[in-house]
């Protein structure tokens, strides 16, 4: 090897026989015995199979200047943004008293009423468990159009409050004290309360029932329905107890009945019969064999459906 002046450099080459280390203060360039430059190419050419360090050789390995090697490209130059001197920009610091910060919604961190959980726990339990007929017949409500009919009729039979009673009784013994006779008129009203409305029906003197989907306990009145058809009595279920209680001026009511209406409103109360009919006692046998519940949430869902696409695989691989 011959070699020529430059700076200090140490390559190990590693040939199939021996180890060869070439050492010298000055090393510029290495001609491996043909006067060629090193290389990679080279040093295969000469028998030498691993060369130690590559890194090393190729950081001091001196290489011919490259002709017509062009200079970093001139940066274009980007047009200025013109800024409305009128719009100042001014960033918001949200720091210790500066702006205040974005609203989050925080409704899974806020500590909701007992209340409030044991509803929602409820109906996630009723989504889940199997439902039996008896029970899941009560989702099963009266559609919108046909409650606001249904509630408007029974506004207008709503039984006398505290204050008009104590109005009449007050005018009736007045008249009485005076001498006069009082001609009084059993009043048409809706009936309520479970055991008195219970008596109407099995007396065939209901002609309507009106039932709470959301009775607590749901035992009070599961009953019913089957009763109202066994009499053949018209019953519906709607939403909600206490919209039945604001009619008879209670905090909640479970049943509702409806004995007679006036001659005006007979009418109206036929077209409301026939669509309860339709709606309920018609599709009891429907309604008595279907179960409810059973619905998964997302979380099960995902599971079920890899655990389906594992098999559906696996059944492929089999066939193939």
């Amino acid at each position: 090897m011959t070699v020529q002046d430059g700076i200090g450099l140490e390559i190990i080459i590693k040939s199939n026989s021996q180890r060869l280390s070439y050492k010298h203060i000055g090393i510029a360039h290495i001609l491996i015995l043909s006067g060629k430059k090193s290389s990679w190419s080279t040093c295969a050419e000469m028998g030498f199979k691993e060369v130690w360090d590559h890194e090393l050789l190729h950081e001091f390995q001196l290489r011919a200047p490259k002709r017509g090697v062009k200079g970093p490209l001139a940066s274009k130059k980007k047009p200025e943004k013109v800024v409305n001197p009128l719009f100042e920009k001014r960033p918001k610091q949200f720091g210790i008293g500066g702006a205040l910060p974005p609203k989050k919604d925080l409704t899974r961190f806020v500590k909701w009423p007992h209340v409030v959980r044991i509803q929602r726990q409820r109906r996630i339990l009723k989504q889940r468990l199997k439902v039996p007929p008896a029970v899941n017949q009560f989702t099963k409500t009266l559609d919108k159009n046909l409650a606001t009919q249904l509630f408007k009729l029974l506004l207008k039979y709503r039984p006398e409050d505290k204050a008009a009673k104590k109005e009449r009784l007050l005018k009736r013994a007045q008249a009485e004290a005076e001498g006069k006779t009082v001609e009084t008129k059993k009043p048409i009203v809706v009936k309520y309360g479970l055991n008195h409305v219970t008596y109407l029906i099995e007396q065939n003197k209901a002609q309507l029932v009106v039932i709470a989907h959301d009775v607590d306990p749901i035992e009070l009145v599961v009953w019913l329905p089957a009763l109202c058809r066994k009499m053949e009595v018209p019953y519906a279920i709607v939403k909600g107890k206490s919209r039945l209680g604001a009619i008879v001026h209670k905090k909640t009511a479970s049943v509702l009945c409806l004995t007679s209406v006036k001659n005006e409103d007979k009418l109206e109360f036929s077209r409301v019969l026939e669509a309860v009919k339709a709606n309920f006692n018609d599709k009891f046998d429907e309604h008595r064999k279907k179960w409810g519940g059973g619905i998964m949430g997302s979380k099960s869902l995902a599971k079920t459906k890899a655990k389906e696409r594992v098999i559906a695989k696996e059944v492929a691989q089999r066939m193939s």
